[in-house]
Protein backbone atom coordinates (compact mmCIF):
# COMPACT_ATOMS: atom_id res chain seq x y z
CA UNK A 1 0.00 0.00 0.00
CA UNK A 2 1.31 3.31 -0.61
CA UNK A 3 2.65 5.22 2.11
CA UNK A 4 0.59 8.43 0.72
CA UNK A 5 -3.15 6.09 1.34
CA UNK A 6 -2.53 6.42 5.42
CA UNK A 7 -2.95 10.09 5.03
CA UNK A 8 -5.74 10.93 2.70
CA UNK A 9 -7.16 13.00 5.63
CA UNK A 10 -4.46 15.44 5.92
CA UNK A 11 -5.80 19.21 5.41
CA UNK A 12 -4.13 21.14 2.91
CA UNK A 13 -2.36 23.06 5.97
CA UNK A 14 -0.88 19.99 7.07
CA UNK A 15 2.74 18.62 5.45
CA UNK A 16 2.25 16.10 2.92
CA UNK A 17 4.30 13.24 3.08
CA UNK A 18 4.74 12.96 -0.99
CA UNK A 19 6.15 16.75 -0.89
CA UNK A 20 8.67 16.43 2.30
CA UNK A 21 12.22 17.62 1.52
CA UNK A 22 13.59 14.61 2.18
CA UNK A 23 17.13 13.67 4.51
CA UNK A 24 20.41 15.72 4.42
CA UNK A 25 23.39 13.60 5.02
CA UNK A 26 21.99 10.59 3.41
CA UNK A 27 20.09 9.66 1.13
CA UNK A 28 17.58 6.41 1.87
CA UNK A 29 15.36 4.37 0.15
CA UNK A 30 11.71 5.68 1.31
CA UNK A 31 10.12 2.47 3.37
CA UNK A 32 7.52 0.59 1.93
CA UNK A 33 5.67 0.57 5.21
CA UNK A 34 6.24 3.56 7.15
CA UNK A 35 5.93 7.39 6.52
CA UNK A 36 9.22 9.10 6.81
CA UNK A 37 7.99 10.93 10.23
CA UNK A 38 7.42 7.83 11.35
CA UNK A 39 10.89 6.38 10.92
CA UNK A 40 11.80 9.74 12.86
CA UNK A 41 10.22 9.11 15.37
CA UNK A 42 10.93 5.25 15.95
CA UNK A 43 14.77 6.43 15.59
CA UNK A 44 14.50 9.10 18.22
CA UNK A 45 12.95 6.35 20.52
CA UNK A 46 15.60 3.90 19.93
CA UNK A 47 18.24 6.87 20.02
CA UNK A 48 20.71 7.08 23.53
CA UNK A 49 19.83 10.64 24.00
CA UNK A 50 16.22 9.99 24.30
CA UNK A 51 16.90 6.88 26.71
CA UNK A 52 18.58 9.58 28.81
CA UNK A 53 15.94 11.76 29.52
CA UNK A 54 15.03 9.14 31.91
CA UNK A 55 17.32 10.50 34.07
CA UNK A 56 17.59 13.73 33.84
CA UNK A 57 15.49 16.54 35.49
CA UNK A 58 12.20 18.30 35.39
CA UNK A 59 11.87 20.13 38.29
CA UNK A 60 13.14 17.39 41.04
CA UNK A 61 16.12 15.83 40.74
CA UNK A 62 15.95 12.37 39.74
CA UNK A 63 16.51 11.12 43.27
CA UNK A 64 14.25 13.02 45.29
CA UNK A 65 11.14 10.47 44.26
CA UNK A 66 10.56 7.96 42.06
CA UNK A 67 6.63 9.72 41.39
CA UNK A 68 7.78 12.93 39.93
CA UNK A 69 8.28 13.81 36.18
CA UNK A 70 12.08 13.32 34.00
CA UNK A 71 12.71 14.86 31.02
CA UNK A 72 11.21 11.14 29.48
CA UNK A 73 8.18 11.14 31.04
CA UNK A 74 7.44 14.82 30.50
CA UNK A 75 8.15 14.01 26.73
CA UNK A 76 5.84 11.58 26.34
CA UNK A 77 3.35 13.27 28.02
CA UNK A 78 4.30 16.12 25.64
CA UNK A 79 3.85 13.70 22.68
CA UNK A 80 0.16 12.41 23.56
CA UNK A 81 -1.19 16.56 23.73
CA UNK A 82 0.39 17.27 20.65
CA UNK A 83 -0.93 13.81 18.88
CA UNK A 84 -4.32 14.98 20.21
CA UNK A 85 -4.14 18.17 18.77
CA UNK A 86 -3.03 17.06 15.38
CA UNK A 87 -5.62 14.17 15.13
CA UNK A 88 -7.79 16.99 15.76
CA UNK A 89 -7.11 19.42 13.26
CA UNK A 90 -6.26 16.88 10.50
CA UNK A 91 -2.24 17.27 10.71
CA UNK A 92 0.77 14.86 10.09
CA UNK A 93 0.34 12.88 13.67
CA UNK A 94 3.64 11.10 13.43
CA UNK A 95 5.44 14.56 12.16
CA UNK A 96 3.80 15.78 15.22
CA UNK A 97 4.97 13.12 17.56
CA UNK A 98 8.64 13.22 16.16
CA UNK A 99 9.22 16.39 17.00
CA UNK A 100 7.65 16.38 20.72
CA UNK A 101 9.70 13.38 21.59
CA UNK A 102 12.92 14.92 20.32
CA UNK A 103 12.14 18.73 21.20
CA UNK A 104 14.16 17.90 25.17
CA UNK A 105 16.99 15.49 23.62
CA UNK A 106 19.43 19.04 23.88
CA UNK A 107 18.45 19.41 27.78
CA UNK A 108 21.44 19.26 30.39
CA UNK A 109 22.09 17.21 33.49
CA UNK A 110 19.66 18.58 36.49
CA UNK A 111 17.40 20.70 33.99
CA UNK A 112 17.30 24.57 33.37
CA UNK A 113 19.88 24.91 36.63
CA UNK A 114 22.48 22.88 34.64
CA UNK A 115 21.58 24.37 31.48
CA UNK A 116 22.32 27.81 33.00
CA UNK A 117 25.66 26.53 34.49
CA UNK A 118 26.78 25.20 30.89
CA UNK A 119 25.70 28.38 29.08
CA UNK A 120 27.68 30.89 31.65
CA UNK A 121 30.88 28.64 31.20
CA UNK A 122 30.05 28.71 27.03
CA UNK A 123 30.02 31.88 26.86
CA UNK A 124 33.26 32.60 25.65
CA UNK A 125 33.06 29.74 22.70
CA UNK A 126 29.51 31.01 21.25
CA UNK A 127 27.29 29.76 24.36
CA UNK A 128 25.34 26.93 25.18
CA UNK A 129 20.91 26.36 24.68
CA UNK A 130 19.22 23.41 24.86
CA UNK A 131 16.97 23.55 21.83
CA UNK A 132 20.42 24.06 19.76
CA UNK A 133 22.01 21.42 21.73
CA UNK A 134 18.66 19.36 20.48
CA UNK A 135 19.42 19.72 16.87
CA UNK A 136 23.55 18.54 17.96
CA UNK A 137 22.01 15.56 18.66
CA UNK A 138 20.10 14.30 16.16
CA UNK A 139 22.54 15.52 13.30
CA UNK A 140 26.19 14.94 15.01
CA UNK A 141 26.32 13.41 17.94
CA UNK A 142 24.25 10.59 18.01
CA UNK A 143 26.59 7.28 16.86
CA UNK A 144 24.18 3.76 15.84
CA UNK A 145 24.44 3.59 11.82
CA UNK A 146 27.38 2.47 10.16
CA UNK A 147 26.67 5.12 6.94
CA UNK A 148 26.47 8.27 8.94
CA UNK A 149 26.81 10.25 12.25
CA UNK A 150 23.11 11.41 14.06
CA UNK A 151 20.05 9.95 12.84
CA UNK A 152 19.39 11.50 9.41
CA UNK A 153 16.37 13.40 10.58
CA UNK A 154 13.78 14.69 7.62
CA UNK A 155 14.38 18.36 6.93
CA UNK A 156 10.77 18.75 8.64
CA UNK A 157 11.67 17.43 11.84
CA UNK A 158 14.96 19.83 12.01
CA UNK A 159 12.63 22.37 11.04
CA UNK A 160 10.59 21.92 13.92
CA UNK A 161 13.68 21.26 16.45
CA UNK A 162 15.20 24.83 15.57
CA UNK A 163 11.81 26.67 15.69
CA UNK A 164 10.77 25.44 18.80
CA UNK A 165 10.56 29.32 20.25
CA UNK A 166 9.34 30.65 16.28
CA UNK A 167 11.30 31.87 13.95
CA UNK A 168 15.08 32.43 14.92
CA UNK A 169 16.20 35.70 14.27
CA UNK A 170 19.56 35.14 16.17
CA UNK A 171 20.42 31.62 15.34
CA UNK A 172 23.86 30.17 17.71
CA UNK A 173 26.86 29.91 15.40
CA UNK A 174 26.77 26.41 15.38
CA UNK A 175 23.03 26.65 14.35
CA UNK A 176 24.18 29.33 11.40
CA UNK A 177 26.73 26.76 9.80
CA UNK A 178 24.04 24.14 10.00
CA UNK A 179 21.72 26.33 8.09
CA UNK A 180 23.90 27.99 5.68
CA UNK A 181 25.09 24.24 4.63
CA UNK A 182 21.13 23.35 4.68
CA UNK A 183 18.64 26.00 4.83
CA UNK A 184 15.67 25.44 7.36
CA UNK A 185 14.31 28.71 6.38
CA UNK A 186 14.99 29.67 10.35
CA UNK A 187 13.23 32.97 9.41
CA UNK A 188 9.77 31.63 8.57
CA UNK A 189 7.65 30.20 11.00
CA UNK A 190 7.73 26.40 11.38
CA UNK A 191 5.01 23.81 10.14
CA UNK A 192 1.35 23.27 11.70
CA UNK A 193 2.91 20.46 13.27
CA UNK A 194 5.78 22.01 14.44
CA UNK A 195 3.79 24.62 16.43
CA UNK A 196 1.45 21.80 17.92
CA UNK A 197 4.23 20.30 19.27
CA UNK A 198 5.70 23.86 20.91
CA UNK A 199 2.47 24.59 22.23
CA UNK A 200 1.39 21.10 23.80
CA UNK A 201 4.97 21.35 25.71
CA UNK A 202 3.25 24.69 27.73
CA UNK A 203 0.23 22.91 28.20
CA UNK A 204 2.26 19.55 29.75
CA UNK A 205 4.70 21.07 31.50
CA UNK A 206 2.53 23.87 33.41
CA UNK A 207 -0.42 21.13 34.30
CA UNK A 208 2.28 18.28 35.46
CA UNK A 209 4.60 20.66 36.90
CA UNK A 210 1.58 22.18 39.45
CA UNK A 211 0.88 18.15 40.17
CA UNK A 212 4.41 17.77 40.90
CA UNK A 213 4.58 21.08 43.14
CA UNK A 214 1.52 19.67 44.85
CA UNK A 215 2.73 16.49 45.23
CA UNK A 216 5.83 17.67 46.61
CA UNK A 217 4.35 19.61 49.09
CA UNK A 218 6.30 22.62 48.27
CA UNK A 219 2.53 23.79 46.96
CA UNK A 220 -0.86 23.70 48.54
CA UNK A 221 -4.05 23.29 46.97
CA UNK A 222 -4.86 26.51 48.48
CA UNK A 223 -1.97 28.09 46.87
CA UNK A 224 -3.78 27.52 43.33
CA UNK A 225 -6.81 29.35 44.72
CA UNK A 226 -5.50 33.08 43.00
CA UNK A 227 -3.59 31.45 39.96
CA UNK A 228 -5.42 32.47 36.51
CA UNK A 229 -7.61 28.99 35.28
CA UNK A 230 -6.28 26.80 37.72
CA UNK A 231 -7.97 28.52 40.93
CA UNK A 232 -11.63 28.30 38.74
CA UNK A 233 -10.89 24.58 38.09
CA UNK A 234 -9.83 24.29 41.84
CA UNK A 235 -13.31 25.69 42.99
CA UNK A 236 -15.65 23.45 40.65
CA UNK A 237 -13.02 20.22 41.90
CA UNK A 238 -13.83 20.87 45.07
CA UNK A 239 -17.77 21.29 44.46
CA UNK A 240 -17.55 17.97 43.01
CA UNK A 241 -14.88 16.40 45.54
CA UNK A 242 -17.69 17.38 48.30
CA UNK A 243 -19.96 14.89 46.61
CA UNK A 244 -17.79 11.85 47.50
CA UNK A 245 -17.22 11.64 51.48
CA UNK A 246 -16.29 8.03 51.25
CA UNK A 247 -13.50 7.86 48.21
CA UNK A 248 -10.06 6.66 49.07
CA UNK A 249 -7.33 8.81 48.76
CA UNK A 250 -9.64 11.45 48.07
CA UNK A 251 -6.87 14.54 48.15
CA UNK A 252 -4.80 12.43 45.35
CA UNK A 253 -7.46 12.16 43.27
CA UNK A 254 -8.98 16.27 44.03
CA UNK A 255 -4.83 17.04 42.45
CA UNK A 256 -5.26 14.43 39.90
CA UNK A 257 -8.92 16.10 38.26
CA UNK A 258 -7.62 19.35 38.55
CA UNK A 259 -4.37 18.54 36.73
CA UNK A 260 -6.99 17.11 34.15
CA UNK A 261 -8.87 19.57 34.01
CA UNK A 262 -6.27 22.51 33.24
CA UNK A 263 -4.72 20.81 30.63
CA UNK A 264 -8.12 20.28 29.06
CA UNK A 265 -8.92 23.75 29.15
CA UNK A 266 -5.60 24.75 27.61
CA UNK A 267 -5.89 22.12 24.86
CA UNK A 268 -9.19 22.83 24.13
CA UNK A 269 -8.67 26.82 23.83
CA UNK A 270 -5.73 26.44 21.25
CA UNK A 271 -7.80 24.09 19.42
CA UNK A 272 -10.71 26.63 19.02
CA UNK A 273 -8.82 29.36 18.08
CA UNK A 274 -6.39 27.56 15.76
CA UNK A 275 -9.34 26.32 13.88
CA UNK A 276 -10.37 29.62 13.59
CA UNK A 277 -6.89 31.41 12.73
CA UNK A 278 -6.77 28.74 10.01
CA UNK A 279 -9.92 29.75 8.91
CA UNK A 280 -8.80 33.46 8.40
CA UNK A 281 -5.68 32.63 7.06
CA UNK A 282 -7.12 29.97 4.69
CA UNK A 283 -4.08 28.49 3.74
CA UNK A 284 -3.66 26.33 0.46
CA UNK A 285 -0.41 24.65 1.92
CA UNK A 286 1.89 24.69 4.46
CA UNK A 287 3.83 26.77 2.87
CA UNK A 288 1.29 29.79 3.25
CA UNK A 289 1.44 28.75 7.73
CA UNK A 290 5.06 29.37 7.00
CA UNK A 291 4.51 32.81 5.47
CA UNK A 292 2.23 33.66 7.46
CA UNK A 293 2.94 37.20 9.85
CA UNK A 294 2.03 35.30 13.23
CA UNK A 295 1.83 31.44 14.54
CA UNK A 296 -1.41 30.09 13.69
CA UNK A 297 -1.25 27.56 16.42
CA UNK A 298 -2.20 29.88 19.56
CA UNK A 299 -4.22 30.26 22.46
CA UNK A 300 -6.98 32.95 22.78
CA UNK A 301 -5.51 36.51 24.15
CA UNK A 302 -7.81 35.30 27.62
CA UNK A 303 -6.15 32.05 27.83
CA UNK A 304 -3.00 33.10 26.62
CA UNK A 305 -3.05 35.55 30.17
CA UNK A 306 -4.03 32.95 31.69
CA UNK A 307 -1.27 30.63 30.88
CA UNK A 308 1.05 33.35 31.44
CA UNK A 309 -0.14 33.59 35.10
CA UNK A 310 0.63 30.49 35.66
CA UNK A 311 3.90 30.45 34.37
CA UNK A 312 4.70 33.62 36.78
CA UNK A 313 3.25 31.96 39.61
CA UNK A 314 5.05 28.55 39.20
CA UNK A 315 8.80 30.46 39.02
CA UNK A 316 7.38 32.65 42.13
CA UNK A 317 6.42 30.01 44.21
CA UNK A 318 7.89 26.32 42.87
CA UNK A 319 11.25 26.95 40.92
CA UNK A 320 12.22 29.67 43.06
CA UNK A 321 11.13 27.82 46.29
CA UNK A 322 14.29 27.77 48.85
CA UNK A 323 14.19 24.01 48.54
CA UNK A 324 14.70 24.08 44.85
CA UNK A 325 16.90 26.89 45.28
CA UNK A 326 19.48 24.50 46.96
CA UNK A 327 19.17 21.80 44.31
CA UNK A 328 19.44 24.43 41.88
CA UNK A 329 22.84 26.03 43.44
CA UNK A 330 24.23 22.48 44.11
CA UNK A 331 23.12 21.34 40.62
CA UNK A 332 24.97 24.69 39.27
CA UNK A 333 28.05 24.43 41.12
CA UNK A 334 28.48 20.49 39.85
CA UNK A 335 28.03 21.43 36.08
CA UNK A 336 30.45 23.98 36.52
CA UNK A 337 33.22 22.19 38.17
CA UNK A 338 33.01 19.43 35.43
CA UNK A 339 33.10 21.51 32.79
CA UNK A 340 35.63 23.31 34.53
CA UNK A 341 38.07 20.45 35.13
CA UNK A 342 37.24 18.69 31.96
CA UNK A 343 37.99 21.58 29.71
CA UNK A 344 41.44 22.21 31.52
CA UNK A 345 42.71 18.77 31.25
CA UNK A 346 40.75 16.94 28.19
CA UNK A 347 42.70 13.96 28.74
CA UNK A 348 40.84 13.00 31.77
CA UNK A 349 37.74 12.45 28.91
CA UNK A 350 36.82 9.07 27.76
CA UNK A 351 38.58 8.28 24.57
CA UNK A 352 35.58 9.34 22.15
CA UNK A 353 34.97 12.69 23.52
CA UNK A 354 38.89 13.02 24.04
CA UNK A 355 39.26 12.84 20.57
CA UNK A 356 37.07 15.09 19.58
CA UNK A 357 38.02 17.72 22.62
CA UNK A 358 41.94 17.45 20.96
CA UNK A 359 40.90 17.42 17.42
CA UNK A 360 41.06 21.10 16.54
CA UNK A 361 41.32 24.33 19.05
CA UNK A 362 39.83 25.43 22.40
CA UNK A 363 36.61 26.47 20.81
CA UNK A 364 36.08 23.10 19.15
CA UNK A 365 37.62 21.61 22.60
CA UNK A 366 35.12 23.54 24.69
CA UNK A 367 32.53 22.19 22.79
CA UNK A 368 33.49 18.67 23.03
CA UNK A 369 33.11 19.57 26.67
CA UNK A 370 29.96 20.85 26.60
CA UNK A 371 28.34 18.18 24.41
CA UNK A 372 29.72 15.27 27.20
CA UNK A 373 28.39 17.11 30.23
CA UNK A 374 25.44 17.90 28.23
CA UNK A 375 25.20 14.54 27.45
CA UNK A 376 24.75 13.25 31.30
CA UNK A 377 21.78 12.39 33.50
CA UNK A 378 21.64 13.67 36.58
CA UNK A 379 23.43 10.40 38.71
CA UNK A 380 25.94 10.52 36.02
CA UNK A 381 27.13 13.86 35.87
CA UNK A 382 26.95 13.76 40.45
CA UNK A 383 28.95 10.28 39.90
CA UNK A 384 31.74 11.64 37.22
CA UNK A 385 32.30 14.75 39.36
CA UNK A 386 32.80 12.41 42.74
CA UNK A 387 35.23 10.13 40.42
CA UNK A 388 37.04 13.85 39.20
CA UNK A 389 37.24 15.18 42.77
CA UNK A 390 37.80 12.83 45.56
CA UNK A 391 40.57 10.94 45.50
CA UNK A 392 38.91 8.12 47.54
CA UNK A 393 37.11 7.24 44.43
CA UNK A 394 38.90 5.30 41.70
CA UNK A 395 38.98 7.28 38.42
Amino acid sequence: MPIQAAHTDLASYAVQPAEGRGRRLYREEESPTRSPWQRDRDRVVHSSGFRRLQYKTQVFINHEGDFFRTRLTHSLEVAQVARSMARFLQLDEDLTEAVALAHDLGHTPFGHAGEDALAAQMQPWNGFDHNTQALRQVTVLERRYLAFDGLNLTWETLEGLAKHNGPVKKPAPWLQDFDAQWSLDLLSFASTEAQVAALADDIAYHGHDLDDGVKSGLLSLDDLVDVPLVGEVLADVRTLAAQYTDTPRKTQRVRHEIVRRVIHALATDVLITTRQNLQDLAPRTVEDVRAASAPVVAFSPGMAAANKGIRKFLFAKLYRHWRVNRMTYKAQRVTAELFTILAESPKLLPDRWQEAALAGDDATRHRAVADYVASMTDRFAMEEHRRLTDLSIAG
